[in-house]
């Protein structure tokens, strides 16, 4: 039973602080790894899908990695995950700076796949979601997305920046040190275990079981491959999506003005807006979450994103279209994690929800793995990314009408 020491609970609490600095740290070097992608192809004149297989692992990792750190935080705790994700993530980004061939690259960034897991939604999320009162979670996992969303905003700018500078080898070795400075949050990460007297009475397998034997718990599995899919493929392939294909920028017009003169840091910084637009759009879903069923809501996000690409690669590539597309796709970005892990917590409960969580997000970096490989696969052979767009539309329609049968009603645990 909620008690009014629970209804009254704040929003903003340290662990929300704390643990949306660490998304905020992790995502905007993850978010960046686009536009490493012309840089490294062109330093060892590989093709193009060598670095997209590379990016590829490294979100199949991140996805198999999920749930293993979900129970490894509900198991050992919630700092040691931390700790140990902080950990690869960095160890991964040094050594990927010495690769010299495709197969070192793959492999490192397989490392830096399973620091992503320790350090993003699956283990914060799940902690955000236990210290937050049933009233205020929908919002507070908003915030917590929103802040990684923050991270997007300045990640692949900052890359493009640095890379200006020094070489791509360096840059990683700086992000490196930067995900290390997610280890100062941890004395606030202290969440509660809260929980419900049933919840509390079963054992990991029996709620995996029951959810596994749960035809809601498979199409939000099913529903969330799309979002990778968009996702993953954007992030590692737009800012060479723009490079190569966009429209002259105008040198008279306002891009000049503010300093974007070339098509490629245009392509950077339509990852900024995509992130700037996503934290109004996943504070957004945060909010509408707590007042409207999460299915629905789901279902205009992955509608919304399926017209947004469809008529973007229908269109002619301009910088005006690609900064509208940014702001459309990024107000739709993340707003489906939220609404996601707020439907898993509702349906299953928060005493595991960072391992239930974990294996509905390996549906999405099984998409997001498919995106990547795809968008590297589908441009050597083609020389264009228009398949790999057409497919994203068709998941995304998919992901749209498969939320609908879910049943929004608590699965209670049957009695012994």
């Amino acid at each position: 039973m909620q008690t009014k020491a629970q209804s009254a609970a704040p929003l903003f609490t340290p662990v929300l602080i704390a643990g949306s600095l660490v998304l905020m740290l992790s995502f905007a070097i993850r978010a960046s790894f686009g536009v490493f992608q012309i840089p490294i192809a062109e330093d060892f004149n590989w093709a193009r899908a060598e670095f997209s297989l590379a990016i590829a692992i490294q979100n199949l990792a991140w996805g198999i990695g999920q749930p293993l750190f979900g129970m490894v935080a509900e198991r050992f705790g919630d700092r040691k995950a931390i700790i140990a994700g902080a950990l690869l993530y960095a160890g991964g980004l040094v050594l990927s700076s010495y690769a010299i061939t495709p197969g070192q690259l793959q492999l490192f960034e397989m490392m830096v796949g399973f620091g992503i897991a320790g350090t993003g939604f699956g283990v914060i999320l799940a902690i955000v979601g236990r210290a937050s009162s049933p009233e205020n979670r929908s919002m507070a996992l908003g915030i917590a997305t929103a802040a990684g969303s923050a991270g997007q905003v300045i990640g692949a700018p900052f890359a493009e920046f640095l890379l200006h500078h020094m070489v791509w080898q360096s840059v990683f070795v700086v992000f490196a040190g930067v995900i290390l400075l997610t280890l100062f949050a941890l004395p606030f990460i202290r969440s509660p275990k809260l929980a419900t007297k049933e919840e509390l009475q079963e054992s990991m397998g029996e709620v995996l079981l029951r959810a596994i034997k749960d035809p809601s718990y498979t199409m939000i599995f099913l529903g969330f491959f799309s979002c990778g899919y968009q996702l993953a493929f954007i992030t590692a392939h737009f800012p060479a999506f723009v490079t190569e294909l966009c429209g002259p920028i105008d040198p008279a017009g306002m891009l000049s003005m503010i300093g974007i003169t070339t098509t490629s840091g245009l392509g950077a910084v339509s990852i900024a807006v995509i992130g700037l637009f996503n934290i109004i759009g996943t504070l957004t879903a945060g909010y509408l979450g707590n007042r409207y069923s999460k299915k629905y809501l789901l279902f205009a996000v992955y509608t919304g994103r399926t017209l947004a690409a469809a008529i973007f690669i229908l269109m002619p590539i301009t910088p005006t279209s690609v900064l509208v597309f940014s702001a459309v796709m990024g107000s739709l970005w993340l707003a489906t994690v939220p609404l996601t892990s707020g439907l898993v917590a509702h349906l299953y409960g928060i005493r595991y929800m960072g391992t239930l969580y974990g294996f509905v997000f390996l549906s999405h970096q099984i998409g997001g793995f498919l995106g990547v490989w795809l968008g590297g696969k589908m441009y050597d052979l083609n020389g264009d990314y228009t398949l790999v767009w057409w497919i994203g539309v068709g998941v995304g329609a998919f992901s749209a009408l498969v939320h609908l049968p879910i049943r929004e009603r608590r699965v209670q645990a049957q009695p012994a």
